[in-house]
């Protein structure tokens, strides 16, 4: 299983990677759940990341399939192509209908193609759906592999709400995680998770596990520290060899 830790700067790549990120996420926590970074950001982040390691973009939650495909078009225009995989994620707040988020990740996913980049759509849905007005975890994963995309995030969307685990029992995102599995999608978890939250997740059918304030010193808007991404990888390690009771997985998630 893969840690993402989620940087707000170039500065924070560093750290980042030096604790033992697999995936560096770029994101602004002050914009939301999934708030995007400036162009001049997420170009500075892509400059400072080694090419091995995996970049993530997260892109908000657009408001249609336009907004969408130019979304995913615009952030790989600055990225550039890179020798690693880069995924590019999208919410669905305010898309209720499912054939809304289907064009709109269908959209995402014609981005993706029109570039020479290894770019990947994920979609994202939140595990307190009813609050982000957002399609239910398990539609948002149908809907995710009948559109061609590569992997679903189940998150959450409000940050002061409690954690992932707080919206959803164990068991249910064992099950929610072989589904995905089933549907041929790269599965992960995310969602205010700590140290232990982390632990719980690695036992969990996933591939990706997603932190940002846990690698913070400050919470989710300080500044990520290399010791605190280190304590969340051996976090990932100590619950990956400890694995919890949820049902038996499916095949592996994609690892591209």
């Amino acid at each position: 299983m893969r840690l993402l830790v989620s940087v707000r700067s170039a500065a924070e790549v560093t750290p980042a990677v030096a604790g033992g990120a697999d995936i560096i996420d770029a994101k602004e926590p002050s914009n939301g759940s999934l708030g995007p970074v400036s162009p001049a950001v997420l170009a500075a982040i892509a400059r400072a990341l080694p090419g091995e390691v995996r970049l993530s973009i997260a892109l908000g939650d657009p408001t249609g399939a336009a907004a969408a495909g130019a979304a995913v078009s615009a952030a790989l225009d600055i990225v550039g192509p890179r020798a690693a995989p880069t995924y590019v994620k999208l919410g669905l707040a305010g898309v209720q209908r499912p054939a809304a988020a289907r064009l709109l990740i269908e959209s995402a996913v014609r981005g993706t193609a029109a570039t020479s980049h290894r770019a990947f759509v994920v979609a994202v849905a939140y595990a307190d759906h009813e609050a982000a007005a957002a399609p239910a975890r398990d539609l948002v994963s149908r809907v995710a592999a009948d559109a061609g995309a590569h992997g679903v995030l189940l998150d959450t969307w409000r940050k002061n709400r409690g954690d992932l685990f707080s919206h959803a029992p164990l068991v249910e995102l064992g099950e929610w995680g072989d589904e995905a599995w089933r549907l041929g999608l790269l599965v992960a978890l995310a969602g205010s998770l700590d140290a232990g939250g982390v632990r719980a997740a690695s036992s969990l059918p996933a591939d990706i596990v997603g932190v940002r304030g846990a690698a913070c010193a400050g919470g989710r808007e300080g500044v990520v520290q290399e010791q605190r991404v280190r304590a969340l990888r051996e976090a990932l390690a100590e619950g990956a060899s400890r694995p919890l009771r949820v049902p038996a997985s499916g095949p592996a998630g994609r690892s591209d």
